[in-house]
């Protein structure tokens, strides 16, 4: 095996700490980007300042890959302004990064990009099932996704391969959505979401790193890569399990027009729609899922 130097923007983040563990213990070296000045991640061979006024600008090193996690975040209401932040911090940044890159020293810049993207990108599938071949869908988190995925394939015309990452609801003990989601269940206050019927794509973190960090060692990969478990499941049947995995009822129902009311565009984007995503690269490249269904995934999660 080829030992890399892979850089990880957001390498103390839930997805970019699981990566660099994992990329670390496999033998390689990790450089993390901070945005503390003097700080050290103990996972990372070199810590290197992402200087706060310009992010994109990363202190330039010797790498073989880079990968670019950071952005936004989704939750919360979709003003205007939040609108703008979320655009800005997927697209313009990754723009800015990648005329970064441009400037490097050949031998220094990386051989590759990872870039974070979402299955926003779909849209709302409804019921049809879409993989990496699907075309685009309608949407804020469509349009941001496919802006986002424009601007990191830019690096291609530096000789760069690009691998992006179309990203589900990805389900970690020590981060993302399933900690809140835990407790609201544990008190028995969980329930579906609307009609329920929408389909939601989920991975174990454990998964989404491992699929990463194989896209980085497998040179034939490239474009679109779905973070996603091969278990497609609906809203209700995902409310269930999980009420099942934790013992607890789940009784309650988020009706549609409330979350419309309370959440604006939000709501239907993320809470009310969803994409039924295979993800057919993972299976191509030969990954075997540690965690396949989701009852697997909340047994080794609760």
């Amino acid at each position: 095996m080829k030992v890399m130097r892979i850089g990880i923007t957001g390498a103390t983040g839930f997805i970019g700490g699981h990566l660099a563990l994992l990329a670390q213990g496999s033998g390689h070296e990790v450089i993390a980007y901070s945005r503390r000045a003097g700080s050290f991640v103990p996972i990372s061979q070199e810590t290197l300042y992402q200087p706060k006024k310009e992010p994109h600008a990363l202190p330039e090193t010797r790498l073989d890959a880079l990968v670019h996690l950071s952005g936004e975040s989704l939750m919360g209401l979709w003003t205007h302004e939040k609108r703008d932040r979320i655009w800005k911090s997927r697209v313009d940044f990754t723009e800015a990064l990648v005329a970064h890159l441009g400037t490097w020293q050949v031998e220094n810049r990386p051989k590759m990009l990872v870039c974070a993207s979402g299955a926003g990108f779909y849209g709302n599938s409804h019921d049809k099932p879409v993989d990496e071949s699907s075309p685009r869908g309608g949407g804020f988190l469509a349009d941001v996704c496919a802006g986002w995925e424009k601007a990191a394939l830019r690096a291609e015309a530096l000789g760069m391969r690009v691998v992006l990452l179309r990203t589900g609801m990805v389900l970690g003990r020590d981060g993302g959505a399933f900690p809140l989601l835990k407790r609201v269940f544990g008190f028995g206050l969980g329930g579906r979401l609307g009609s329920g019927t929408q389909w939601m794509s989920w991975i174990h973190v454990e998964d989404a790193v491992q699929i990463i960090l194989k896209a980085i060692e497998t040179e034939t990969v490239r474009g679109p890569v779905n973070l996603c478990a091969p278990d497609e499941v609906t809203n209700a049947e995902f409310t269930q399990q999980l009420a099942a995995a934790l013992k607890r009822p789940a009784l309650f129902h988020a009706p549609a027009f409330a979350l419309r009311l309370l959440l604006r565009g939000m709501a239907d984007e993320m809470l009310l729609g969803g994409q039924r995503v295979i993800p057919r690269v993972a299976t191509e490249m030969g990954y075997g899922f540690v965690h396949p269904t989701l009852s697997s995934a909340f047994k080794a999660l609760i």
